[in-house]
């Protein structure tokens, strides 16, 4: 690498602003805040919801009274 043209890697401490978790990583910035985090997220927590929404095909079928290869 080429010197004096890369800025400086720092080990910080990146701070989550919805729950305050707080965990180190590298970063060229002085300080790191998250919105959310993996203790917070609901993904990762597991009470995601997932919404079952109807697609394109199904609508139509349904629309239409066509029976699925499934029923």
């Amino acid at each position: 690498m080429k010197k004096g043209i890369h800025p400086n890697y720092n080990v910080v401490n990146i701070v989550c602003t919805t729950c305050g978790n707080e965990f180190e990583g590298g970063s060229v910035m002085k300080e790191v805040r998250v919105d959310t985090c993996s203790n917070c997220h609901p993904f990762y927590t597991g009470k995601q919801k997932f919404a079952q929404a109807d697609g394109r095909v199904e609508r139509f079928n349904k629309r239409y009274g066509i029976k699925s290869e499934q029923e």
